[in-house]
């Protein structure tokens, strides 16, 4: 199992050690690949978009030719996870600030976001919450997160926060509001492995 990690910019190291620590939970061998740069993700049984700012990781990925492979990895049935900024990235369609910066989505979940919907930095939270097929009481660790206003019909929510989902999975894909990276509860990362 090789595990590619777009390792660009944000929570890289972070994830890296949540999917080490799945890994030797599941006592199953597996490789985590920290991709820079093209030629790297076709070779990956999945992707992880990390936590980060949505704008730079956007325009990095495409710069560096990374996204036009996640998008291909994904239609050809590759699970992808995109947390917090991760989750902005792989929407169809954004909000007012993803226009305003003409910031480019990978366009692969029929979802539409706000970015920072619950607020700036300082008011960064940590909540329990419910996850279909991943567990209840999940705690969650929300910054500068963005929240999914709509699904499309192919598209599960998993889990709530008032009038936002959160958590949602189309398919492979499975897109969080929340950094699963930042807590020592590997459930999500179980969760995605077990998509593979």
């Amino acid at each position: 199992m090789k595990i590619g990690v777009i390792a660009i910019q944000g929570n890289v190291a972070e994830h890296n050690d949540a999917l080490k620590r799945t890994l030797d939970e599941r006592s199953e061998p597996g490789e985590i690949v920290l991709i820079r740069h093209s030629g790297l993700v076709p070779d990956c049984d999945a992707i992880v978009l990390p936590g980060g700012e949505s704008t730079t990781l956007a325009r990095l990925i495409w710069k560096e030719g990374i996204a036009t492979e996640i998008r291909d990895a994904a239609m050809s049935g590759v699970p992808v996870l995109g947390t917090c900024a991760g989750l902005v990235l792989l929407a169809k369609h954004g909000d007012g600030g993803v226009a305003r910066t003409k910031q480019r989505l990978l366009g692969i979940m029929d979802i539409e976001i706000k970015r920072n919907a619950f607020g700036r930095q300082y008011d960064s939270f940590e909540a329990s919450i419910d996850i279909s097929g991943i567990g209840e009481a999940f705690p969650a660790v929300f910054i500068r997160a963005p929240a999914i206003v709509r699904c499309g019909s192919e598209v599960s929510a998993l889990a709530r926060i008032g009038d936002y989902v959160v958590a949602a999975q189309q398919g492979g894909v499975l897109a969080l509001a929340f950094h699963p990276e930042m807590v020592p509860d590997t459930r999500v990362h179980q969760y995605f492995m077990g998509m593979i």
